[in-house]
């Protein structure tokens, strides 16, 4: 059983690692996916510190936790659907030949992974 807590440690050590270093290099955006493995990081340190009896480090990963669970509240709360706009438009040189659809391309939307 103790091959099991560790291994948590390690897994969460990775995943949160990992998308730190995604995030620092570039490689993805701070969002939904790094929020979420932030949160599973950071319940490994709290099943691996507790195991281990090392309170602080349980007490900064409950904290951790926190932080990206209400980082991933908010971001749901913030997304919107997004919408695209079907236009329907006649050749001007001969407007009765028939319609063409002009699809938008959808723009950069702030907070939006």
């Amino acid at each position: 059983m103790e091959l099991l807590w560790e291994m948590t440690g390690w897994a969460g050590a990775v995943a949160m690692l990992g998308s730190y270093m995604s995030v620092s290099m570039g490689w993805l955006k701070p969002g939904v996916s790094f929020q979420t493995v932030n949160l599973f990081g950071s319940c490994a340190f709290i099943v691996n510190g507790t195991m281990h009896a090392a309170w602080p480090s349980v007490a900064t990963n409950v904290a951790w936790f926190l932080i990206s669970a209400v980082a991933l509240i908010r971001l749901r709360a913030t997304r919107r659907p997004v919408h695209v706009e079907v236009q329907e438009q006649r050749p001007q040189n001969n407007p009765g030949t028939g319609a063409h659809l002009i699809i938008p391309v959808p723009q950069t939307v702030a907070n939006c992974p």
